[in-house]
């Protein structure tokens, strides 16, 4: 027994000894890896569990960022001058100081969709534009062409010719949960290709007044004047949505940015292609989101869904007989609870078809059959509303 006992004791000497030293001459090799005690842990069933912590997404920057470009616009515009500035003569004589005219110059991201260089950019980046370049990220330039616009959804496709296109991979948008990991990928100030990090802090945004057709992503990865037109990929370099406005006070980033979601801008780019534009359904109505107060001030007996506030005189509405004050109940047996669903559902419809819609009228519901219009350009119906 006195034999283990001092075998025992020899043996915690040693191992003092030996932790003396170590601390004295080598105290690193006593740092443990703090990740290994203290991991990411997850709560499922009541237990905790580990969960890897990705501490890079240089992968999906990789795969996506060569795919977005950087977009600069020219605009020339006259100026108001005096009447002898156009004589030829003092031109002759001093040439560009009577110049009457003016470059304004202007910057924005895009996405290249196609190898064959379809790009997806901004309605509001390239609308105005006389001239279009794409710069990409590996210094290549090129002159762009513009395929066609969607103003209200302020999707824009512009076209490129250049060989070995490096196009972006479209994500899956119906998976995206909020609080999933985010990058925003763009141009913003024109200082470079610039990736920012957020989540995704809502899905389905809409009636924000940004839009005609709103189902926006919204998210806190920091856009800012010169993201619009870039993407917003997931954490595996695939496009969810191109970044297309922010809320902010100050011009700058202030943590709610919104981006068109992967579904709309595929249907809209198809349609670009295609045809050349996006066919939509139309009614011919103005319609009018109901409030708590409005449905107090005129006794409507409901607070969710859509007034008729006017009707297009010979439009599709007016010709089956839908009246100014109805109440938009239903299309096609879906319910109709504010603007944005109802531009939505009409919008799915083919022009020529008839469909089925339930107004409200004087307390007693009445069904309707409209044969669908095509929605005019943005244009036109300003023109109408005016």
């Amino acid at each position: 027994m006195r034999r283990l006992w001092l075998l025992f004791a020899q043996t915690i000497t040693v191992c003092l000894a030996i932790w003396f030293v170590v601390v004295t001459l080598k105290p690193e090799w006593l740092d443990l890896d703090k990740k290994s005690l203290m991991p990411d842990t997850q709560v499922r069933e009541g237990v905790a569990e580990a969960v890897p912590a990705q501490s890079s997404y240089r992968e999906a920057v990789s795969r996506a960022m060569p795919a977005v470009v950087n977009i600069y616009t020219t605009k020339e515009i006259r100026q108001p001058q005096s009447p002898l500035l156009d004589d030829p003569f003092l031109k002759r004589f001093f040439g560009e100081r009577f110049n009457d005219t003016e470059k304004q110059m202007s910057l924005g991201s895009g996405v290249v969709a196609t190898h064959d260089g379809y790009i997806l950019t901004n309605n509001h980046v390239v609308e105005t534009a006389d001239q279009i370049e794409v710069a990409f990220e590996d210094g290549r330039k090129a002159a762009a062409k513009l395929v066609g616009t969607d103003p209200e959804t302020d999707l824009a496709v512009i076209k490129i010719n250049l060989p070995d296109l490096p196009a972006i991979t479209f994500g899956d948008v119906e998976n995206a949960r909020v609080g999933d990991v985010v990058l925003a990928i763009g141009n913003p100030f024109g200082v470079g290709q610039t990736v920012t990090m957020g989540i995704i802090s809502a899905l389905g945004r809409s009636q924000l007044g940004i839009n005609i057709y709103e189902n926006f992503i919204q998210t806190d990865a920091a856009i800012n004047p010169g993201n619009s037109g870039g993407a917003l990929i997931d954490t595996s370099g695939n496009l969810l949505g191109i970044n297309s406005a922010i809320y902010s006070r100050s011009g700058g980033s202030l943590g709610i940015g919104f981006a068109i979601p992967v579904s709309t801008v595929k249907t809209v780019m198809d349609a670009i292609i295609s045809k050349g534009q996006v066919i939509r359904g139309w009614i011919g109505v103005e319609p009018r989101d109901i409030t708590p107060e409005l449905a107090e001030n005129l006794s409507l007996g409901r607070e969710e869904g859509v007034i008729i506030a006017a009707v297009l005189k010979n439009g599709p509405a007016d010709k089956a007989g839908v009246k100014p004050g109805d109440i938009l109940v239903s299309v096609e047996g879906q319910t109709i609870s504010n603007m944005s669903e109802m531009f939505n559902l009409i919008a799915k419809l083919k022009p020529d078809s008839k469909t089925k819609i339930v107004v409200l009228r004087e307390g007693k519901e009445f069904p309707l059959e409209i044969i669908v219009g095509k929605r005019p350009s943005k244009k036109k119906l300003e023109n109408q509303s005016q």
